[in-house]
């Protein structure tokens, strides 16, 4: 599974942070970061990431 975060589309409202912590999280300036690549056990977690975020900004592959 490979994440993508069109960070254009990001304002950091953080939903994915509380979906799925092990992935996404925020820095000390509030911009996401996340593994890319995370293992496919957090599939259900980051399709719940996926599903709140309110700007659409983030997509599965694989």
């Amino acid at each position: 599974m490979k994440i993508t975060v069109d960070m254009s589309l990001c304002e950091s409202h953080g939903q994915c942070v509380f979906a799925a912590p092990e992935v996404f999280s925020l820095d000390e300036d509030d911009y996401l970061v996340h593994d890319a690549e995370p293992d496919d056990a957090l599939r259900a977690k980051v399709v719940d990431a996926v599903t709140v975020c309110p700007v659409r900004a983030i997509s599965i592959e694989g």
